[in-house]
């Protein structure tokens, strides 16, 4: 089905839309083009052998009419009939959902598109402003978001639509900069030969980021995770602290590099789990400072705004938005809409 043909014909209401990530799957029920999405309890993926039982638990008990569409953003790249999460044992079959759920279409696209789609919806107490710069109408967007793994997305606007671009940006290469960088950065355990930032810039990769700066301090490494960081470094141990600022520099770093690649002077945005456990960290000095470092484009970057997003599930509201007005956006369904008579 063609991307033309997908805009013009709206989806059979109510549809499914669910976030589903490496640790839980976020659904909600959009019963028609007006009306705010509903949601639905949020189910953890360990908890479920494949998504279809995920669904059937969260609408279980509901008092709701059954979903006859489905859009549904998912952790990993969609390149066929079958879908592997990359932080998840899951394998999404559309087709199989279609069987089994009783659905007449179904989308799955990228987390971080569903990211994106939200971001022309956030503002007031959704978003949070670290630094200076004002956000140009029209003008390109980008979110990138430490969860437990590292998305990033792009919202492009063209010809009165936005058009979200998906991708696996969190996997671009990470090396050192600062002397401390440079310390630190031995330490850090490679995968197949090369450091990318989702190693380090993410759930999973704090403890290993972690152990790289205790080892360049003559330290024993003792974290194993996310949590233990943070809560480590709100009692000022030293190693916890300094990961944390290394942390926030690095993601700088990567969203400054992701905001020149798009011209993003409608903003860049973090998302991500991650994000609002070290938001202290992130709005000191060393985030920003890294995001402008951009020379001969320093000038450039302090123009562009940077926004933590305190919105709680703002994929979902982004696929609750696709799902009314389909012909709003821009949305590549070619290889990623399934439906009935296939």
């Amino acid at each position: 089905m063609s991307l033309t043909e997908t805009r013009k014909r709206p989806f059979d209401f109510p549809v499914l839309v669910g976030d589903v990530g490496g640790t839980n799957a976020r659904f909600a029920l959009v019963l028609d083009d007006a009306t705010p999405a509903l949601k639905l309890p949020s189910q953890p993926t360990a908890a479920h052998p494949d998504i279809n039982a995920a669904i059937r638990a969260c609408l279980e008990g509901q008092d709701v009419p059954a979903p006859r569409s489905a859009v549904i953003a998912v952790a990993g790249p969609v390149t066929g009939d079958r879908i592997p999460l990359t932080n998840a044992k899951w394998v999404v079959e559309p087709l199989q959902m279609i069987a089994v759920l009783g659905l007449r279409d179904v989308v799955i696209l990228n987390d971080f598109e569903a990211q994106a789609l939200a971001l022309p919806g956030l503002s007031g107490d959704d978003i949070e402003q670290i630094g200076g710069g004002e956000p140009l109408a029209g003008a390109s967007k980008f979110v990138v978001g430490p969860g437990t793994g590292l998305g990033a997305a792009a919202m492009i606007y063209a010809a009165d639509t936005w058009v979200p671009v998906p991708g696996e940006g969190g996997h671009v290469e990470l090396g050192p900069v600062t002397p401390e960088d440079y310390e630190i950065w031995p330490h850090i355990p490679r995968n197949g030969g090369r450091i990318g930032a989702e190693e380090v810039l993410s759930g999973t990769g704090l403890p290993r980021l972690a152990g790289a700066v205790a080892r360049a301090r003559k330290a024993e490494p003792r974290f194993t995770s996310a949590a233990e960081i943070t809560q480590a470094a709100s009692a000022g141990d030293p190693v916890a602290v300094e990961t944390l600022e290394v942390f926030a520099r690095c993601l700088g770093r990567v969203a400054g590099d992701f905001a020149l690649s798009v011209l993003a002077r409608g903003g860049v945005y973090i998302a991500g789990g991650v994000s609002s456990h070290i938001a202290p960290f992130l709005r000191k000095g060393g985030f920003r400072a890294a995001f402008e470092a951009k020379a001969p484009h320093a000038k450039l970057m302090a123009s562009i705004p940077v926004f933590l997003i305190h919105h709680p599930n703002p994929a979902v509201d982004g696929l609750a938005a696709y799902a009314r007005t389909p012909g709003r956006f821009a949305v590549g369904t070619k290889g990623r809409h399934w439906s009935a008579q296939d």
